[in-house]
């Protein structure tokens, strides 16, 4: 069942697998290899950059692309396909004009005039990096903007919320859910200070509580951490800066020089009462976990020596410096000691847990493994145990790829890794696009089904598990 859709570009991010699609689908009776497991009761959702109106294609970046949403509905063995536009504001002003309105942030300096009508959004809220679930809603995040309600299984948009009001910074597109308290820690940094503002959402949906954080200069924080006594901030080098984007260089830069810290505040507290340890100078843009050990704070996230998104872009031969790997820190808050230590040889992002046992303490961390000669690309997907202190990978094969793998818990799941791991791999070669389901358990082993989708999924961005409604 090849697919014969492709796309020829200049762009790396609009060329192969990369490159948008234009049909919104659904697709079920798919043929599988292997057999869905009938404890697999849920929805796996991956969103990305698909962009419908482009400005300029030698000069779109991957950031700039319109949200879709890729989905894979199982229930009782059987599971059906549906992908979807996120109708947010600016996708239908752009559908309504038959044309870009919004040029993308590599040509915010360039002078051609848009045709944006009067009271249209300046910017848009592309809803294409990520999710979260939480009171029951689902929400496509872009970091800059207010989270869009999603409606399933349909995947229909309701569209933003601001939480009646109360919130007044950009939304993560990482907020943090404590299943044990119900609520749901959330930041947003910004161009202008103050550059990070701090929340927390009640377990009804209720935004309850919201500081400023200060730091120095705005940084592209796109990740954060909680544990269930305090929230976690990464002042990492990934710079942002207008003037220098006006001067005609990366409006993201990595600047060493401006060291790497880890601010500590209380889930309740206020700007005065974040602490702020020196760490080694780093980048992370995911996080996997937190939890308090004790005196101890301890904080595990995929680090790399420097960054592929500010400014190394497709440079191949740099991977070993902006690849990152799986790492550790654990601040003792009596003493203030911190000490730091890499967890796995193998590099990989899109680090994730078990989301029940988020902000709290973790056995084990599931990541995607990165292919160590082409950027951007991920070639298994690999598991990290916390008590044995040993990696578990597999790895798709030759000329396929894939992207953020989640840990779905079976039905009636007793263990923390009682589950299964849900990822889209692209065959390159046969450009045939699968959904594979792997046990957690045996990752090695390789997946117990592979679902032939019969219309091509791009990479994306990220993917996340909710359960059986």
């Amino acid at each position: 069942m090849a697919q014969t859709e492709t796309a020829q570009a200049t762009n790396f991010f609009l060329d192969g697998n990369f490159a948008p699609v234009s049909d919104e689908r659904d697709a079920q009776d798919m043929p599988v290899l292997g057999e869905i497991p009938k404890d697999l009761a849920g929805h796996f959702l991956r969103v990305g950059p698909n962009p419908a109106h482009i400005f300029n294609e030698a000069a779109y970046h991957t950031f700039d692309g319109d949200g879709m949403i890729h989905a894979m509905t199982f229930n009782e063995g059987s599971v059906h396909y549906r992908n979807r536009f996120v109708q947010t504001e600016g996708y239908k002003l752009e559908q309504a004009h038959g044309g870009w309105l919004y040029k993308g942030m590599n040509s915010m300096m360039d002078p051609t005039p848009s045709e944006l009508p009067s009271g249209a959004p300046k910017n848009k809220n592309l809803a294409n990096t990520a999710f979260a679930y939480h009171n029951k809603t689902l929400y496509a995040l872009h970091e800059p903007s207010q989270p869009t309600i999603i409606d399933l299984p349909e995947l229909t948009t309701q569209g933003a919320t601001n939480f009646d009001g109360k919130l007044k910074h950009p939304f993560t597109a990482h907020p943090k859910v404590d299943h044990s308290s119900g609520e749901m820690m959330t930041f947003g940094y910004a161009f202008q200070a103050p550059f990070v503002t701090y929340s927390v959402i009640s377990a009804s949906g209720e935004l309850i509580h919201s500081t400023p954080i200060t730091i120095s200069k705005p940084v592209f924080m796109h990740d954060f951490a909680v544990t269930e006594k305090y929230s976690l901030f990464l002042d990492f080098p990934i710079t942002l800066d207008i003037e220098r984007a006006i001067a005609g260089g990366p409006a993201l830069g990595f600047e060493p020089e401006h060291g790497s810290r880890i601010g500590v505040i209380p889930r309740f507290g206020s700007d005065q009462d974040v602490r702020w340890f020196e760490v080694k100078t780093g980048s992370v843009v995911h996080t996997a976990n937190a939890w308090d050990d004790g005196d101890d704070v301890v904080l595990q996230a995929s680090r790399s020596k420097t960054s592929d998104i500010a400014g190394a872009g497709l440079n191949a031969e740099n991977l070993e410096e902006t690849q990152g790997q799986l790492y550790e820190w654990r601040i003792n808050l009596t003493t203030g000691v911190v000490t730091e230590r890499t967890l796995s040889a193998v590099y990989c992002d899109f680090t994730r847990v078990n989301d029940l046992h988020a902000c709290h303490p973790t056995r084990y961390v599931y990541a995607a493994a990165f292919n160590p000669e082409r950027p951007f690309s991920f070639d298994g997907v690999m598991k990290f145990d916390n008590e044995t202190q040993t990696t578990t990978t597999f790895y798709y094969g030759a000329n396929r790829f894939g992207g953020e793998a989640v840990f779905a818990p079976k039905v009636g799941a007793t263990t923390e890794d009682d589950g299964y791991l849900v990822c889209f791999v692209q065959d390159e070669a046969a450009q045939q696009s699968e959904c594979l389901i792997l046990d957690a358990q045996d990752l090695a082993a390789g997946p117990v089904a592979t679902i032939m989708v019969p219309y091509r999924v791009p990479y994306g961005f990220h993917a996340t598990w909710v359960g059986d409604l």
